[in-house]
C-alpha cells in the first residue's frame, strides 16, 4: 500500500501486543501525555491555552493479524479497538487495575476471531504499521472482550497464577 490508499480484508487475530494497550491524552484536546501526569495538569497544547485540564486513556493496541496470503504486524487505535473491547480505553484500564491478568485473558480470548477490516497507511512517515481504522467482527456470537471479562470467575484465575 502507498500514500493514503485502503485496504478491506478478511483476517484473523494471530497475537496482541500485551505491553501496552494504552496511552494517556488530554481529555479536552487529545495530546498524549506522559503516563506518570497527574490526573489534574496544565495542558500546553495551543487549543488548552495552559488551562488545568484532567486526562483520560486512548486505546493502541498492536495486533498481528493473518490472511490467506501473508501475516502482517497492525495498529488499532482508539475508535476501533472499541469495536471489539466494547468500552473506552479508560474503561478497560481501570478494570485491569483490578484484576492484573485482565490483558493478558483479553489477547488470548481475541486470538483466532476472525475480522473483516480496513487497512489504511499512516498518516505520518514515521509511523511503521498499518492502522486499522474499521472493524467487523465476522463471527455472529461475537462477544466484546470487556463482556467476557466480566463473567470471569477472578478468583479462580488468581489460584491459578499463584
Amino acid at each position: 500500500m502507498q500514500g493514503n490508499e485502503s485496504t478491506r480484508l478478511v483476517c484473523s487475530i494471530l497475537a496482541m501486543d500485551q505491553s501496552c494497550f494504552s496511552y494517556k491524552v488530554c481529555r479536552f484536546c487529545e495530546t498524549p501525555v506522559p503516563d506518570d501526569t497527574p490526573a489534574e495538569f496544565i495542558c500546553k497544547n495551543r487549543k488548552c491555552a495552559g488551562r488545568r485540564r484532567s486526562s483520560k486513556r486512548l486505546f493502541r493496541l498492536l495486533f498481528s493479524i493473518g490472511t490467506e496470503t501473508r501475516v502482517m504486524n497492525v495498529v488499532a487505535f482508539d475508535r476501533a479497538a472499541q469495536v471489539i473491547f466494547g468500552c473506552s480505553a479508560q474503561e478497560f484500564f481501570d478494570f485491569s487495575i483490578l484484576h492484573p491478568c485482565a490483558v493478558k485473558i483479553a489477547s488470548k480470548v481475541l486470538v483466532g476471531e476472525l475480522l473483516k477490516v480496513t487497512l489504511n497507511t499512516p498518516k505520518r512517515g514515521k509511523a511503521e504499521h498499518l492502522r486499522m481504522t474499521n472493524i467487523v467482527p465476522m463471527s455472529s456470537d461475537f462477544e466484546p472482550v470487556i463482556e467476557t471479562l466480566r463473567k470471569v470467575d477472578w478468583m479462580y484465575v488468581l489460584d491459578l497464577v499463584k
